[in-house]
């Protein structure tokens, strides 16, 4: 359940959000895909996930063409947008069988509570989300993209808002479906991305300035810490 991107574009006007972008990620190695903010690292999940048209280009999710063949993507991914819209007046749990229903899940009371104690919503999950941190309504989040068990995640800026013991418990837990499913994770910070990802890919104002895995991208560049390969590739 691979994701293929071919020269994929999307202007806006006279502007070029993102710039015949080509890359590949693939089941059990989580993608990085940073860049500095405005860089286009949102337009590009976006894209990815169906809810933007590009102007030009090809994504394939799967095998399926995102384009045409949208709810046949949807079954098998998961998306964690950068800024998750929940409904707030609703309880967690409440919450998350709503999102299960929508895959028509069976043993749904089972498998809502087993994405709970998965994410560590455990505490929480009587709550109204309203009432939630910023941190534990991103959890949330987490748990409506992987409650049907998607065989692809797209994960755009996950860790937001995590406080540090949080953000460990998330590390984990994305590592781990990193195992078997297709992970492409977002962020511009790079301590995130050096624990978490296998395989990265850099853009800058729309342009792919680094594709491949962490390890060859630090002996390539001759440098140990991903932050200063950053720096020097977008700037």
């Amino acid at each position: 359940m691979s994701i293929e991107v071919e020269s994929l574009s999307k202007h806006y006007g006279s502007q070029i959000a993102v710039n015949a972008i080509s890359f590949k990620a693939v089941p059990g190695r989580i993608m990085g895909f940073l860049g500095p903010n405005g860089a286009g690292k949102s337009t590009t999940m976006k894209m990815l996930t169906g809810y933007l048209q590009p102007s030009s280009g090809k994504v394939h999710v799967g095998g399926f063409n995102v384009l045409t063949q949208g709810m046949e993507v949807k079954r098998i991914m998961g998306y964690l947008p950068e800024n998750t819209p929940l409904y707030t007046d609703m309880y967690v749990k409440e919450f998350l069988s709503f999102a299960g229903q929508t895959y028509q899940l069976s043993n749904l009371n089972r498998i809502v509570a087993e994405v709970i104690e998965r994410v560590g919503l455990g505490p929480e999950q009587h709550k109204k989300i309203g009432q939630l941190s910023k941190g534990y309504r991103q959890r949330v989040g987490l748990a409506q993209a992987i409650v049907h068990d998607p065989r692809v995640l797209i994960l755009d800026e996950p860790t937001s808002g995590l406080d540090p013991n949080q953000l460990a418990d998330i590390r984990k837990l994305i590592k781990e479906l990193g195992k078997d499913k297709t992970v492409v994770f977002s962020t511009h910070i790079m301590q995130e991305a050096e624990a978490v990802c296998d395989d990265v890919v850099i853009i800058n104002k729309g342009n792919i300035v680094a594709n491949s895995s962490l390890a060859d991208l630090k002996k390539d560049q001759d440098s140990t810490l991903l932050e200063d390969i950053f720096r020097k590739l977008t700037t």
